[in-house]
């Protein structure tokens, strides 16, 4: 394999599906430039965030087929399953868009001081690095929410599933997402790095332990808010 391109594999049959070029450094920056830049607009319209993800939900339902069949052949799940993925990602998507203002209202508590509120307020652009057993779930479970409450991300996927990760953009796309709100990163694990040590405002990560501890070492030496999540718990 060249040094600056991932091949995509078919499990099964072990052909080369597709060849990417990985992104540059240079280009992860600029990618989450953009993505700040739409997080100042993103961020103020509630109301406008739950209709667009309603459009998404109802883009991927559409477009069922293609998204599994794309996951069929990068990852070997079978079709039966991955088409039962994508719904459950549409579901999560009208969850979030039917409650997510409500899960996030302001809540008034009671302390020594005259008034104490909690304000739930989006903190920015989000740095996701994914696996590959679920490539639409693990992306979407984590972006329903966040995209919700204002927030941007910029996504790696897992190499493995890198098109699955591709057919998520261009989903948003499609949908009528403002360019920027959600962006996925070609590349291998290479490039995880570069996007934890970019303008970033906080990094989600799934995966196994010791990569996690990595990711984690990272983030936090940089201050920058961090959540995590292993593969072995999901899989329960």
């Amino acid at each position: 394999m060249n040094n600056n391109k991932i091949e995509i594999v078919n499990p099964a049959t072990e052909e080369i599906i597709q060849e990417y070029e990985i992104i540059t450094k240079e280009q992860i920056d600029d990618r989450v430039k953009k993505a700040q830049n739409t997080f100042q607009g993103w961020k103020k319209d509630a109301s406008k965030r739950t209709d667009l993800l309603h459009d998404f939900a109802n883009e991927l339902r559409k477009d069922k087929e293609n998204l599994a069949m794309t996951a069929t052949n990068e990852m070997g799940k079978a079709i039966k399953e991955a088409r039962s993925e994508v719904e459950k990602c549409a579901w999560v998507l009208e969850y979030y868009a039917d409650n997510g203002q409500i899960l996030s209202t302001d809540e008034v508590v009671n302390t020594d001081a005259r008034k104490t509120v909690i304000k739930f307020q989006p903190i920015g652009v989000i740095g996701s690095i994914m696996p590959w057993n679920f490539p639409y779930w693990q992306a979407l479970r984590f972006a329903a929410p966040s995209l919700m409450v204002g927030n941007t991300i910029v996504l790696k996927p897992a190499s493995a599933t890198m098109q699955c990760g591709i057919e998520i953009e261009k989903a948003f796309n499609k949908a009528g997402f403002p360019d920027g709100v959600f962006q996925t990163l070609v590349g291998d694990s290479t490039i995880a790095e570069s996007l934890i040590d970019s303008d970033i405002n906080a990094v989600t990560f799934t995966g196994s332990i010791p990569v996690g501890a990595k990711v984690a070492q990272r983030a936090t030496s940089q201050l920058k808010k961090l959540c995590l999540s292993w593969e072995e718990a999901i899989l329960l």
